[in-house]
């Protein structure tokens, strides 16, 4: 057996056990009982302890430092493929922030989430934030030192983004940022009211649930390889290739928010399903961050689920599901119904136009607290504010505001950036696949989909972690990453609403 060969084998160990993590991660938000909280935090503690004993272990620092200078980043063993290397180049960034981090302080943290986990949940339920605020500010001050052991240039922030999106910083994020914050405010405030109450009737929970499960089925979800079920918040999880298991909720009030919660979390497992398999524990066979894995969720949910060919296909079968409810609505009324621009509470459930402020709102935030600027017990009160500034709403209670998401009580300050970049990402994706598929429409209306996940395959789930974020958006659009596209996407929202189809 080879040095990588050895290597490689620690590494799947170490998957293996992140797979088992996850999936007692998402059992604890499907299927477990509550009174098995506190045995399930015990849990993921240990899990924890040993998954970083495996990424820091004299056995694993031994192996890697066999192949790869810890320090310096030099390679020792010139004749390895460059797939090899890179993955060499991965493995040591990850163990510079492993090592940074001492076991101890892992394991508390996975304990403390776990149980917050389910405070949140109750708080939610109940919108009473001061249920949820002790453990906010744990949470908060855990972070914060996660930042300063792992170390930063500029903004402490930015050792948590770079968990995410690395090489990611906080600066880049708000240039990226600000002309889309700009075009979508200004795309809100000219925008018109559009009658979408025929969305707003009574849709049987049952009903949705099968109209979803059979869309999964239709647009190519494995269930072989993969799950539906329901979660206060939707996610998507995976422990292999062969094993990923998505999310949804359904309102009876709102039937657009399952199918687009489905056709977003199955972007994700899609992902996930297409990663090599031979190389599954190597940073060749994982997602390339967090904003790559949110520009597939987004591709698909946004840029495929929201294309008038895709409802030439699928609104005829929604009709037929909900009769009484759709049956003399027109093709032209529901497209242009579900791109209504209007402001509103929930983020999973936003109009693409008002989304990014979604995230600014809470990318703002999390900035502040993690540097010190607001307290914990301050953020309701901060979030109703902003709010106000972005949106021109005030939420009334803690679920339609500070309580909505699950990614702090799970610890994850600096995720949410990432689905702003992922939305620019999918945006310059779907452009060179339009470039590549000419005949998209025609293909989707008659109802063929697999030729988007061959594209999707041979374009990035085929290369794992070989490139970074914005390498890998330059290779398959042959354009350095920007803004541009998703500008150009969001002025195509006003203009679809100003003309007729």
């Amino acid at each position: 057996m080879s040095l990588y060969d050895e290597l490689y084998t620690l590494c799947k160990e170490r998957r293996i056990l992140e797979g088992i993590s996850e999936h007692l991660g998402w059992d604890e938000e499907t299927y477990m009982p509550k009174g098995a909280s506190q045995m399930r935090a015990e849990q993921l503690k240990q899990l924890a302890t040993l998954i970083h004993q495996k990424k820091t272990g004299s056995q694993f620092t031994h192996a890697l430092s066999s192949l790869i200078d810890i320090e310096t980043g030099e390679i020792a063993d010139s004749t390895l493929t460059q797939a090899k290397k890179t993955s060499l180049q991965r493995l040591r960034r990850d163990f510079l922030i492993a090592r940074a981090l001492p076991t101890s302080f892992v394991a508390k943290f996975a304990a403390l989430t776990s149980e917050a986990v389910h405070v949140w949940q109750e708080a939610r339920k109940t919108n009473t934030f001061s249920l949820f605020y002790p453990y906010l500010e744990k949470i908060i001050e855990m972070c914060r030192e996660k930042a300063d052991r792992i170390g930063y240039k500029e903004h402490p922030y930015d050792a948590l983004l770079d968990e995410f999106e690395p090489e990611m910083t906080t600066k880049e994020c708000d240039l990226i940022f600000t002309p889309i914050i700009q075009k979508s405010k200004q795309l809100l405030k000219n925008s018109k009211p559009l009658d979408d109450s025929f969305l707003n009737k009574s849709y049987s929970k049952n009903k949705q649930a099968a109209f979803g499960e059979n869309l999964l089925d239709t647009i190519g979800f494995d269930r072989n390889f993969g799950r539906l079920d329901f979660s206060t918040h939707p996610f998507s999880s995976s422990s292999h290739p062969t094993d990923c298991r998505i999310t949804t909720r359904i309102d009876i009030k709102d039937p657009m928010a399952n199918i687009f919660s489905i056709l977003h979390e199955c972007g994700h497992a899609f992902y996930e399903m297409g990663l090599p398999k031979e190389h599954y524990g190597s940073p060749l066979g994982e997602s390339v961050s967090l904003g790559i894995h949110e520009s597939q969720s987004r591709f698909l949910e946004v840029f495929i689920g929201k294309s008038l060919p895709f409802w030439k296909h699928y609104f005829p079968k929604l009709k037929k599901t909900f009769p009484s409810q759709l049956g003399a609505v027109s093709l032209e009324n529901f497209y242009f119904a579900i791109h209504k621009i209007s402001p509103s509470f929930i983020r999973v459930e936003a109009d693409d136009v008002t989304y990014p402020l979604h995230v600014m709102l809470r990318f703002q935030l999390e900035k502040q607290l993690v540097e010190g600027s607001i307290k914990a017990s301050e953020i309701e009160s901060a979030w109703n504010s902003l709010s106000g500034e972005l949106l021109g709403i005030t939420p009334k209670k803690a679920s339609d505001g500070v309580l909505q998401d699950v990614h702090w009580s799970i610890g994850s300050f600096g995720y949410f950036p990432t689905y702003l970049l992922g939305t620019a990402y999918a945006a310059q994706f779907f452009e060179a696949f339009t470039q590549t598929n000419p005949d998209w429409q025609t293909r989707i209306e008659a109802g063929e989909f697999n030729f988007i996940r061959q594209w999707l395959s041979e374009n990035i789930y085929q290369y794992g972690r070989q490139y970074l974020s914005k390498e890998l958006v330059k290779k398959v659009t042959n354009q350095p990453f920007s803004d541009s596209a998703l500008l150009k996407s969001l002025e195509e929202k006003e203009t679809l609403l100003t003309n007729k189809l």
